[in-house]
């Protein structure tokens, strides 16, 4: 299998992913964590999403164009939700998830 062609996606879900933790995570410590639990509940569900698709890329999976769609629509939907928010941790993660939208997107096309 060449995994060249999803190269960049693979590394945009797993950056993203890995943005997504680490803004959940963040969001916890802050001192208004009500306010930032529809980032947090999000920022959990992209990450999950970004390693399933990332993983169903490189099985070379029939249902990988599927999945990156999904995930496509979930990391959008997080990015904008992040980028309500003023903490530079939100902030960061909005542009993570933002660039693993579009490149989910190209692989789904």
């Amino acid at each position: 299998m060449d995994l060249d062609k999803f190269k960049a996606c693979i590394e945009a879900c797993n950056t993203c992913a890995a943005y997504c933790d680490s803004c959940a995570a963040s969001c916890l410590q802050e001192d208004d964590v009500k306010m930032m639990a529809e980032c947090i509940r999000i920022d959990m569900q992209c990450a999950q999403i970004c390693r399933l698709a990332a993983s169903f890329m490189a099985q070379g999976s029939e249902y990988a164009k599927d999945v990156c769609r999904i995930c496509a629509e979930i990391c959008k939907k997080c990015g904008d939700e992040c980028v309500k928010h003023e903490a530079a941790h939100c902030k960061e993660c909005a542009e993570a998830c933002h660039r693993c939208a579009e490149e989910c997107a190209a692989m789904a096309a």
